[in-house]
């Protein structure tokens, strides 16, 4: 699922949420030539997305506010968590995004107004993302008969758009809960013989041969030394062209995840990781693959770098 950057699922898409306080300011902060946007906002709103979320401070309130991280204690939450599913992360993942994290998603990545202005952004954000990836998609040519992987499918959000312009759609997810939305969708909008082939899968167990392999905002719920691994068996799968988002990992952005863990929310949330973009390229290239386009979609509440790969 791409999770969104809230930090949160295997398909569900990367998100970000900040906390708020009183007098919320903006402003932007440059980082080797990259402008993240800054704000301040309101707790309230974050206590009713969840916990898989990034808080986005800054200037003195990050200094003064890291300093806050070592009271808590994410990592044995995240622990108590796995052994309460029996598993890892993965495991985590599966049981969130089948329960509590699919309805919070499901309206999330939905059209309902119940939403807050938080989820209502990173809605936006990721929306953005999507756009990016479609335009990527189809600005060297058309999509039809194009054989494309959506890897971390979630609610079939980009999966629909491509089988839209003629693309051979093969989309899976962890979540079979957001499997079954994402296949009601698409049959709501598409004729039977163009729908995307939908199976409930992890990454690690998806094979095959296609174009193109897409997996939107889902490496957020891999840490480094296993999204290389991710990252090298979603090269295999592909012949032309990789694409994928992750959220960008910089020095404020890694503490503002960590004080964003003083705010757990009312909900268990998944474990959100960051990635750098040097990174992400070293394990591509590691694999005989280069980056050949750049994209960054960033909102209030919700940061993903946006690359393409092609072999070298």
């Amino acid at each position: 699922m791409p999770i969104a950057p809230s930090l949160l699922s295997s398909s569900s898409s990367v998100s970000q949420f900040l906390p708020k306080f009183p007098n919320p300011t903006r402003f932007n902060v440059t980082s080797r030539s990259r402008v993240a946007t800054v704000v301040a906002a309101s707790v309230t709103d974050i206590a009713g997305v969840d916990s898989t979320t990034i808080a986005v401070l800054g200037g003195g309130s990050v200094a003064a506010l890291a300093a806050m991280v070592s009271l808590t204690d994410p990592e044995r939450r995240r622990k108590l968590q796995a052994e309460e599913v029996g598993g890892g992360d993965k495991e985590v993942v599966r049981e969130y995004f089948n329960s509590t994290g699919f309805e919070r998603w499901r309206k999330i990545y939905g059209e309902t107004d119940e939403v807050n202005r938080v989820q209502k952004d990173i809605r936006l954000g990721h929306a953005k993302t999507v756009e990016n990836a479609m335009l990527m998609l189809t600005e060297e040519g058309s999509l039809a008969g194009v054989t494309v992987c959506d890897a971390g499918c979630g609610t079939g959000l980009l999966s629909i758009p491509l089988a839209k312009e003629g693309a051979i759609v093969s989309a899976s997810d962890i979540s079979a809960a957001m499997v079954a939305e994402a296949e009601m969708k698409a049959k709501q909008q598409l004729p039977e013989e163009n729908l995307p082939r939908f199976e409930v899968n992890d990454l690690e167990s998806l094979s095959g041969k296609y174009n193109t392999v897409v997996c939107l905002d889902v490496l957020i719920h891999y840490p480094q030394n296993k999204a290389d691994g991710m990252i090298a068996h979603l090269a295999s799968l592909a012949e032309k062209r990789v694409i994928l988002s992750f959220a960008p990992k910089t020095f404020y952005y890694d503490i503002l995840k960590r004080i964003g863990e003083l705010f757990p929310g009312p909900s268990k949330a998944t474990r959100a990781y960051l990635h750098s973009e040097a990174d992400v390229e070293r394990a591509l290239r590691k694999v005989g693959w280069k980056i050949s386009k750049r994209g960054l979609t960033t909102t209030q509440f919700y940061f993903s770098r946006l690359i393409e790969a092609v072999p070298m």
